[in-house]
């Protein structure tokens, strides 16, 4: 048996570390814990040898108050181990909670497009409660149930030797079972960890589909799916609960056995006249609590078979490395326009299948770019590579003069305001939905840029104004009302380009001026690119760039392409440009 006991500490350290004060009162409560258990049947066994040998005595009224004493500081000490732990616990968990968000948050989009919500939640939330336990007393109580194993063997053979020999040959033989088993459990608990995500990243799926569901007649669909996971996840969840029972049952079995060899020595050794009655109660007493460091240290091991599973499956998730490789070169344009050209990029989500192929153009400080194409030519493809959520295969890409792998990219996205059809709101304050809960921003920033959209009188409905909690993903919000907070968000981060990907084509004509207007405003000393189907917008436009199935088979100046009667452009002006998406 091999346990990566370097891999262990290291964890324990990075998450222990902040909490060494809770953790030595911890160990102190243990070491107390334990030697009050040792101190009772000492107690006892003076009780009742006393009895014997001279009747009732003032001294035995001593002795049960202090068995009272130590029964009630045993009480309290639990009370307190109990406390400490779970504290200790939840506060490590939580840490790597944070840790595992954060990790995941760095990785590429591609990351998240392979994997469920759902099964995230498991392994993020799921995975790391089940090191609770771990975290809180997993290396204290493996060092103190050892410790309390030998003392209770040394009072045994101080005792008497034979007792001694008996019980330790018995510990030894117990230990070695038990830790042989445990080779078993853990590639059964690994496998139910990970159906277990699985399982939970389809209920995720299908919960959050509920409306499709049911609106398309897919719910018969989606319970054969869910039995037919159930059904695959029983028996392998039924073999980990099985090996993990086995363990319980073996240990219980070498107890029983502890105490009918403790029980048969003593009775020898009473009946040659060497033990008295009361020493053969400790001898029994001091079994009984040497089931405790056994069980306690197999019930470490036994957690630690689930914890280990758990443990694999969180550094596998903590070794994964971003595809994207962090540039070191600022971008110090903050607030202010830039420029941002490709040249002859070309790029697939699956390199040997291209998506893109040799797209050039260039758009300078301040000029806005219009790309039109049908579904599935490679307009968000488009924006994607500007915001670097992926790498292009071939060609390059600048952003204001440099190379974009180049540039930090924390820089390059807060430097890059982003739109797209479907916003994401949180369930939070309005105030903290617009400001990405950045307590820098002040109220006036807020109300100002909220006014520059026009949505003051909206605000002015709002009986809580800006603490106003909004329900997730928009509920109660029209999708006008919602891109319009998006524009919000942009004008509060200032960037120096402005990329729209679609932002308007879900809005309501009652809401189309307003949005018209604050487009307007956010092109204001920003450079932009803009994807869009609507002619009010494609009119502000400097430069049109028009794909087709990845290409693009036209490029250049708006005013020139629309004066000129052969351009692919003036053929969708004419022919109505809510058309692009089939004529294009």
């Amino acid at each position: 048996m091999r346990i990566p006991v370097r891999r262990y500490l290291l964890l324990l350290q990075a998450y222990l570390k902040p909490q060494w004060l809770q953790a030595l009162f911890l160990a102190l409560a243990l070491l107390a814990d334990i030697g009050l258990q040792l101190l009772n049947p000492q107690i006892v066994r003076y009780f009742i040898d006393t009895t014997l040998a001279h009747g009732a005595s003032l001294s035995l009224l001593f002795a049960a108050l202090a068995f009272i004493v130590v029964a009630i500081a045993t009480q309290g000490i639990a009370i307190t181990i109990s406390y400490l732990s779970t504290n200790i616990a939840w506060t490590a968990t939580n840490l790597l909670r944070t840790d595992l968000i954060a990790h995941c948050l760095s990785l590429d989009i591609s990351f998240h497009k392979e994997r469920t919500p759902g099964e995230m939640i498991e392994r993020i939330d799921g995975d790391v409660d089940n090191l609770s336990n771990f975290f809180s007393q997993f290396i204290l109580n493996l060092i103190l149930n050892v410790l309390l194993l030998f003392a209770i063997l040394v009072l045994f053979f101080t005792i008497n030797w034979l007792v001694g020999v008996v019980m330790t040959l018995y510990s030894a033989v117990a230990m070695l079972v038990l830790m042989y088993l445990r080779r078993w459990v853990i590639p059964a608990w690994k496998a139910e960890r990970g159906q277990s995500a699985i399982f939970y990243g389809f209920l995720g799926e299908r919960l959050g589909g509920t409306e499709d569901i049911r609106g398309n007649g897919a719910t018969a669909y989606v319970m054969r799916r869910f039995y037919l996971l159930v059904r695959h996840w029983f028996p392998i969840r039924r073999r980990a609960a099985m090996m993990g029972e086995m363990t319980w049952i073996v240990a219980l079995f070498l107890f029983v056995c502890g105490s009918a060899l403790v029980l048969a020595t003593g009775t020898y050794l009473w009946s040659l006249g060497l033990l008295t009655i009361g020493t053969i109660y400790l001898l029994f007493s001091y079994t009984d609590l040497l089931s405790q460091p056994l069980q306690q240290i197999q019930t470490q091991l036994q957690d630690l078979q689930q914890a280990e599973a758990c443990i694999q499956r969180v550094e596998e998730l903590l070794t994964l490395k971003p595809s994207l490789v962090d540039g070191a070169e600022p971008l110090a344009h903050h607030g202010e326009a830039f420029a941002v050209s490709m040249q002859h990029v070309t790029f697939g989500y699956i390199p040997e299948e291209p998506i893109l192929h040799d797209i050039s153009f260039a758009i300078q400080p301040g000029r806005v770019l219009g790309v039109l194409g049908r579904t599935g030519s490679g307009k968000t493809t488009l924006a994607r590579l500007l915001f670097r959520l992926y790498d292009i295969q071939d060609g390059e890409i600048c952003i204001g003069g440099k190379e974009i792998r180049s540039v930090r990219l924390r820089d390059l996205r807060n430097q890059i305001g982003l739109v797209t059809q479907d916003v994401q709101l949180f369930h939070a304050s309005l105030r903290d939905n617009l400001t990405f809960f950045k307590r820098t921003i002040s109220d006036a920033q807020v109300l100002a840029a909220l006014d520059e959209v026009g949505l003051t009188p909206w605000l002015h409905s709002l009986d809580e104004g800006l603490d106003t909690l909004l329900g997730s993903d928009g509920e109660g919000l029209s999708a006008g009302e919602a891109q319009l907070l998006a524009f919000c968000r942009i004008l509060l981060s200032d960037p120096g380009f402005v990329l729209l990907d679609e932002a308007s084509s879900r809005l309501d004509p009652l809401t189309e001026g307003l949005v018209e207007c604050a487009i307007s405003r956010l092109f204001q000393g920003r450079t932009a690119l803009v994807i869009a189907h609507r002619l009010a917008t494609i009119q502000r436009v400097d430069d049109i760039l028009i794909l087709e199935d990845g290409r693009a088979i036209e490029y250049g100046s708006r005013v020139e392409l629309l004066n000129d009667p052969e351009s692919r452009f003036s053929g969708l002006l004419r022919t109505g440009l809510e058309e692009v998406e089939v004529v294009a």
